[in-house]
């Protein structure tokens, strides 16, 4: 093929981001994009500049170092699968599976296939979510080189077509070959991810390969993904350690002007600094040292970890694991957590995803009476087919009366069966003897015809001219007369065909609002019992189609066949005219009765949507499919109520009318989209309760979703399985993929992936509500320490001349959070949790505060700093005031610097360590082991550093040799300690006690019961069924083979 690119594309797909030459430099420079880690690297340098740092540099670079290393392990592993994953996509064979489906893998110009004509039945349900059949036909001129390598291989033709681009319903191009030119458009090409079925074989010419195939042109690119915490915090921070910089430094600088000009010469500068304000300057930037305790590095190690576990705690977990497909589930990004609890809006696909596209006939209404059982009821025995060696075995039927209605040739049954075998666009082949393969347009039209064969009326065959049947074991030969195909007006389709005896019978199968219209006056009371039966169908889930017949006389069939073919024959309004001869023929029918058909959805899934609209959840389903199969899977997983009374359709041309605020559904055509419609879009479909796009692309998906992004400012979470599905997942904030029947692609591109969609509700109300809450949980106690522990710098900044003197041992500063702080807060991180699963599953109005960012905003932020400002002043005052002008017990004078470093020191480790167990909510041995080990480890590590032995080894690095035998010997220290701890939690306590008893949360409430041992009343409501009636022919998404058929092209 030719077009304006010099090179031509390789058919590999890659999604990993390093190999062995680029990993450093390049994981190197991602990691310093990151602010907190330039800060840290810009931190370092100023530490070794000796006129602003009172720290030493090794504060730094050993955390910085082991966060890197840490980070680098971890993108390197990430890297690795990516790695894995793309060489098992790039090696995939295009193989054969039962001799029936192919995978394409590249964007093909069909030359020739197994079928006549040329022609190649196709499912694109990986392109835009359809799996009714499709058709593909080759040139006539390239079908003639059929199997034939050696002359397929000397195929010479130049296709000279568009470049490489997004539209998968148009191609346009032209083939050069032997002097001739030929018109290529869609019709002609087969795209890489559609499924080849019931063809055995075909041969094509590669047009696109690899990311200029039309499904990568779909996929849109690979986005950095971070969670609001992460934004929130970065600001927040960064803002207020520049504030208390500046605060300090104009302090420093007044402190210089007034009093520090008469000490300047006392100080052992190699240069006097004569001006205040480069004093101030310096001291700017020597507090942004000291006050970098507020942001640690220790915090982004410990999120990063904290964030790892709740990965492994879903990978592990055994209730999202589904057996029959040996798929655990899988975290796949390990930064977004959290975000799993914070969740506004779901974008869900919908085949493979809501539905396992798999349709069964359950029930059917034959002359007022109704046939077929729920499984479920008194474990009911299948009906055994056994008699019929051409029945389909995975079929199963629990009304054993219906069969015997059969074999007592009850004339209205047989004529139901024979109905549902005759009237369709079925294709059969018979493989081997008694083994026959149906080519299906639509699963509905599969279901129908694999019903009444295990019944005995077993569809064989066709021709243009004729249907064969074997009824009850004998052939019956049709004359087909005429097909009145199916399409999106009709709602209906039908046969006339002619019986071995010369009678010409029509018979139709529709939607039964359509066909009530067109059946005999004396069918009235027939068609009230069927109706009820129909509202009962419907009233479980299923869909139905009404089926009826009319006897035809030969002279009323001979007038009626010369006005379709003057129709056929029309040059203008051809449509029109054969709408009208349906019209004609199609009247007075006989009511025959109906079917249910059950499109199974995936397991669960009535009931995870009903949690999660609870949980005040929004769910959008999103389908390249018609606006009438959207529908009426919408009404079967309970989206569709029958309450829902006001439904608002935006089709291509009609506008945005009638915008009330009370619309409760809103069904999106694709075009819809363009134009100006976009904020009346989001605006009245983020009203409703309910919203369903149809007929989009795979742009159009991730469209709405960055539509949404973008004017809601909601988290968003987007769910797939199919390949079409991947631009959705990549924009939205969080992507899962399932991993399901259309390949392994979208998983490929998503965050988290699983089995089923029913494991979506235990993702989202267990792990991400617990991630949420124990991420919040755990900022909130981290800032809170860390202000604690940071603030009392800036209080000893009025007393030290804003001299960025520090009040700890710089080893205090270099240990407190990554030892002596580090391992309570993590371990709070990772298990605690305010209630249990089961609670957390049944009340999912629990999951409201992630979406209102209750736990950690911008007022939780300054209450920790108003916390850590309070403890802090707590911690330096009461020591100060204690210690003011006071003597020991022995005599000695306490009041030194020394001194009073180690007893805020103490206090602060001990205020804290109570503080966390103040608000651990779940208690584990693992907390109280690290609480205590790290009170323990503290005094250890605090009696080591002060002791001789150490200080003869390193005096340079450990001057306060003796200082904490000293201090802590007596009891006047430990008094201030104590009043310290107590001044400093009681406010905490107070408020606890009184937010529980005046005005408890939900949370609240569940903990206190769970302590009685006393049952909260369950806020899950019960899902009922709707009785709103569907139609099955829902699921036909375009013209029927009716005209492929007559033409014989097929045969």
């Amino acid at each position: 093929f030719l077009y304006k690119f010099r090179f031509f594309s390789n058919n590999r797909i890659k999604t990993s981001k390093y190999n062995i030459l680029t990993f450093l430099p390049v994981n190197l420079f991602e990691q310093f994009q990151r602010v907190a880690n330039a800060y840290f690297l810009f931190l370092l340098i100023l530490q070794l500049i000796p006129e602003i740092s009172s720290l030493s540099w090794f504060t730094t670079i050993v955390p910085l170092m082991v966060v890197f290393t840490i980070t680098a392990v971890k993108d390197a592993t990430d890297d690795c699968f990516r790695h894995k994953s793309d060489n098992q996509v790039n090696n995939r064979q295009a193989e054969n599976i039962f001799n029936i489906i192919f995978f394409l893998q590249a964007d093909l110009l069909l030359l020739s296939s197994s079928e006549p004509h040329g022609l190649c039945y196709i499912e694109t349900a990986e392109l835009d979510g359809e799996t009714n059949l499709k058709v593909r036909q080759a040139l006539p001129v390239t079908s003639e080189l059929g199997p034939d390598i050696r002359r397929l291989a000397e195929f010479d033709g130049v296709v000279v077509c568009e470049p490489p681009n997004n539209k998968l319903d148009k191609f346009t191009g032209v083939l050069f070959w032997k002097d001739n030119r030929y018109s290529l458009n869609n019709e002609k090409v087969l795209l890489r991810g559609c499924v080849l079925r019931n063809t055995d074989w075909c041969f094509g010419m590669v047009i696109f390969a690899g990311p200029d195939t039309k499904l990568m042109q779909n996929s849109g690119r690979t986005k950095f993904k971070r969670t609001s915490i992460d934004r929130l915090m970065n600001t927040l921070i960064f803002g207020f350690l520049v504030c208390m910089g500046i605060i300090l430094a104009i302090g420093n600088s007044i402190w210089e002007h007034q009093v520090g000009a008469h000490f300047r010469i006392y100080l052992f500068w190699n240069e006097v600094v004569n001006s205040s304000v480069f004093s101030g300057f310096l001291t700017f930037w020597s507090y942004i040292i000291i006050l970098n305790s507020v942001v640690p590095i220790s915090l982004y190690v410990s999120v990063e970890v904290i964030r790892l576990g709740h990965s492994y705690f879903i990978n592990w977990d055994r209730k999202m694991y589904c057996p029959q497909k040996d798929t655990p589930a899988e975290v796949r990004t390990t930064t977004l957590n959290e975000e799993l609890g914070q969740i506004e809006y779901i974008f869900s696909d919908k085949t493979g995803t809501i539905t396992q596209n798999i349709m069964t006939f359950n029930k059917c209404s034959i002359n007022g009476k109704t046939y077929g059982k729920s499984v479920f009821i008194n474990k009911t025995v299948p009906v055994d087919f056994s008699f019929n060696p051409l029945a389909d075995r995975k079929f199963q039927f629990y009304d054993h009366s219906l069969i015997e209605s059969i074999k007592l040739g009850d004339a209205m049954v047989h004529e139901f069966f024979r109905l549902l075998s005759l009237c369709h666009t079925v294709m059969s082949e018979e493989k081997n003897a008694g083994e026959l393969i149906y080519q299906v347009q639509s699963p509905d039209e599969g279901a129908l015809v694999t019903a009444a064969r295990n019944f005995g009326f077993i569809f064989k065959s066709r021709t243009p001219e004729t249907i064969t049947v074997e009824e009850m074991g004998k052939l019956v030969t049709y004359q087909l007369l005429a097909i009145l195909d199916f399409n999106n007006i009709r709602k209906r389709m039908s046969v006339i065909v002619q019986t071995p005896d010369g009678q010409i019978k029509l018979y139709c199968k529709g939607a039964d609002t359509i066909l009530f219209e067109r059946l005999h006056p004396s069918n009235e009371e027939l068609m009230s019992l069927t109706s009820d039966h129909l509202e009962e169908f419907a009233g479980e889930g299923l869909r139905t189609l009404a089926l009826a017949y009319k006897n035809l006389t030969e002279e009323h069939f001979k007038e009626w066949f010369k006005i379709l073919q003057e129709a056929n024959t029309s040059v203008d309004s051809r449509n029109d005219y054969l709408a009208a001869a349906y019209e004609e023929i199609e009247k007075d029918m006989m009511l025959l009765g109906a079917t249910a058909i059950e499109d199974k959805l995936q397991e669960g899934v009535t009931e995870t949507i009903a949690s999660l609209s609870l949980a005040n959840i929004k769910i959008w389903v999103l389908t390249g499919d018609k606006q009438e199969t959207a529908m009426n899977i919408g009404y079967s997983c309970h989206m569709l109520t029958d309450t829902m009374n006001e439904i608002f359709i935006v089709a291509s041309h009609t506008g945005m009318e009638n915008q009330d605020s009370d619309r409760e559904y809103f069904a999106l055509q694709a075009l819809a989209l363009e134009g100006d419609l976009e904020n009346e879009f989001v605006e009245v479909a983020c009203m409703c309760k309910t919203v369903i796009c149809c007929r989009v692309t795979p742009l159009q998906k991730a469209q709405v979703v960055e539509l949404v992004k973008k004017h809601r400012k909601a988290v968003t979470l987007a769910i797939g399985d199919g390949a079409n599905d991947i631009s959705m997942i990549k924009s939205a904030h969080i992507g899962i993929g399932i991993s399901g029947e259309e390949g392994m692609q979208a998983v490929l591109a998503s965050d988290y992936s699983f089995a089923q969609f029913r494991y979506l509700k235990r993702l989202l109300l267990v792990h991400g509500r617990w991630s949420y809450f124990r991420m919040c949980k755990f900022l909130c106690y981290f800032f809170y320490k860390n202000f604690a522990f940071t603030l009392v710098h800036f209080w000893f900044g009025f007393f030290c001349g804003f001299s960025a003197q520090t009040v700890y041992d710089q080893w205090f500063i270099t240990l407190f959070n990554i030892v002596y702080a580090s391992l309570p807060v993590l371990a709070m991180g990772l298990f605690d949790q305010d209630v249990n699963e089961q609670n957390s599953m049944d009340y999912a109005k629990l999951y409201e505060p992630g979406q209102l960012n209750l736990l950690f905003n911008k007022r939780k932020f300054f209450i920790c700093i108003a916390h850590g400002l309070y403890t802090s002043f707590a911690l330096f005052f009461i020591p100060y005031g204690a210690f003011y002008n006071t003597a020991g017990e022995d005599g000695k004078h306490i009041a030194d610097y020394q001194s009073f470093a180690v007893t805020v020191a103490t206090s602060l480790v001990i205020v804290v360590s109570v503080q966390i167990a103040l608000d651990t909510s779940y208690w584990t041995a693992i907390n109280r082991f690290f609480i205590l080990g790290s009170i323990a480890v503290y005094f250890a590590i605090l009696f080591t550093m002060h002791s001789d032995g150490i200080f003869v080894i390193f005096p340079n690095h450990f001057p306060f040799v003796g200082n904490a035998r000293n201090s802590l010997s007596q009891i006047s220290v430990w008094l201030v300690i104590l009043l310290t701890t107590v001044v400093s939690v009681m406010p905490v306590i107070t408020f606890q006690f009184l937010k529980e008893d005046l005005n408890p949360t939900l949370t609240d409430q569940l903990q206190k019961a769970r302590r009685k041992q006393k049952p909260l009343q369950n806020y899950m409501r019960r899902v009922y069924r709707t009785n709103s009636r569907r139609s099955a022919y829902a699921f036909s998404h375009q013209e029927g083979f009716g005209e492929l058929i007559t033409s014989g092209k097929n045969m």
